[in-house]
């Protein structure tokens, strides 16, 4: 059988990574896909760079739209990247009658529902395994290893950046800026980290898992995101001594009042795996009714690791070449007309459980005010814990560090009893509020 012809759009780290794999492993991935899968074309600005890593057996262009037009590409994987040009490129792909692989979670998180709807109306595919989670097969596990559960939430590490700054401040007592700083120079962390340590690229990412989880459209206008950025070493450490690592996770559940889709740190209990996660690798947790809790670990980033999802998209969309469109899985695993209308709620109508920090001047009478202000509220206490002085910088003997823990109440509620306390004339600094998932 004539192999099938792939073009490549961009060819930098995970292009070039792509494109090595599957030289590399050409013999073994045919056995699989039942037929050749070859790059025979690249499109890139630096032409003679790209040249440099295909060899002389590939057409190497500058013009993304020749590639496109070639009508003997059958595949058009999409590695330039963001929004823009991007998105154009794709849409004109699938146009074209070219199935698309991308790697590209920005792309899809925020134009995903447009590109879907134009690909089923031409009856090609979308495949988007390397855009979430990097080298971990999370996409084929939700889309199609768990489909005959109803899932219930997914809860995941998705960002190597922030996972490798939180493990540096718990281990070595780093500022985050000091952990950042060490993320540039190691390579982990970009020139500009905005979208990673503010939480957008896990917000992209839990966005996408959120749709094929609950059948819902891809609404990343809706999520609710907060990075690292505030995080100190203190709470850190305090979380430990309470039993807790913070994570920075993108977690959406299904409720009774809706869908929650929010990336955010969290306190999660030392005793889970996902908690023992460290370094920039990744992880996702997904709780289904038939199976129970299932955990997805490995290399979320990098040019091999995320060649091996890319490459797997090539072999599925190979296999389903000649299928009739009907009979493929869907791009958001369930059937475009069997769409949710479940809404996404708001993040004042999501209920979890806080940590809380108040630096408050050590005289008497304060706790009692802090936590009548809870009481009054209907917020009920998990535990209090009192630091001294000394143990919380040496500001003497003025001031001292409340720990709260609470059980479980909204959001909006946490909100308007952190504006009282905050107000309270012993309290002395702004109040530290970070959510607590048990993730049981």
């Amino acid at each position: 059988m004539k192999p099938i012809q792939v073009g490549l759009l961009g060819i930098g780290t995970v292009g070039s990574g792509t494109f090595h794999v599957l030289k590399r492993n050409q013999e073994e991935i045919q056995r699989r896909a039942g037929r050749g899968i070859e790059i025979t074309m690249v499109a890139d600005l630096d032409v003679p760079r790209a040249q440099g890593i295909v060899g002389p057996g590939v057409t190497v262009v500058n013009d993304a739209r020749a590639l496109i037009a070639n009508p003997e590409i059958d595949i058009v994987i999409e590695l330039i990247g963001g929004y823009g040009i991007a998105k154009t490129l794709v849409l004109e792909a699938i146009a074209a009658g070219k199935h698309v692989v991308t790697a590209n979670k920005a792309l899809l998180a925020v134009h995903g529902t447009e590109i879907f709807a134009a690909a089923s109306a031409k009856g090609v595919m979308v495949a988007f395994e390397a855009a979430v989670a990097g080298g971990i097969p999370i996409i084929k596990a939700l889309r199609e290893g768990l489909t005959a559960n109803s899932i219930q939430w997914v809860a995941g590490i998705i960002n190597g950046t922030t996972n490798f700054i939180l493990s540096e401040m718990r281990e070595k007592g780093l500022s985050f800026e000091a952990a950042l700083a060490d993320a540039k120079r190691l390579g982990y962390a970009e020139a500009d980290p905005t979208f990673d340590i503010e939480g957008v690229d896990a917000a992209h990412k839990i966005t996408l898992m959120s749709a094929i989880a609950f059948g819902i459209p891809v609404q990343f206008d809706k999520t609710y995101v907060e990075g690292i950025t505030r995080l100190s070493a203190t709470d850190i450490r305090y979380a430990e001594q309470l039993g807790y690592r913070i994570k920075l996770l993108g977690i959406t559940k299904r409720t009774a009042e809706g869908i929650e889709l929010r990336v955010h740190p969290s306190l999660v209990p030392a005793k889970r795996l996902i908690a023992n996660v460290e370094g920039a690798m990744n992880a996702v947790v997904v709780q289904a009714d038939a199976v129970g809790t299932t955990l997805y670990y490995g290399k979320g980033a990098g040019s091999e690791p995320t060649a091996s999802a890319v490459i797997a998209d090539l072999v599925d969309i190979t296999r389903l070449h000649t299928a009739d469109p009907l009979n493929r899985v869907p791009h958001l695993a369930f059937q475009p007309d069997a769409m949710s209308d479940l809404d996404v709620l708001p993040m004042s109508e999501v209920v979890t459980s806080y940590y809380l920090r108040l630096r408050v001047a050590d005289e008497a009478g304060v706790l009692a005010k802090v936590t009548g202000l809870l009481a009054e509220s209907g917020i009920s206490i998990n535990a209090v814990l009192q630091r001294e002085a000394d143990e919380v910088g040496g500001e003497g003997a003025t001031s001292t560090d409340l720990i709260i823990l609470t059980h479980d109440t909204r959001e909006g509620t946490m909100d308007a009893v952190l504006a009282q306390m905050q107000a309270l004339p012993t309290v002395l600094a702004p109040i530290t509020r970070i959510r607590k998932e048990e993730l049981n």
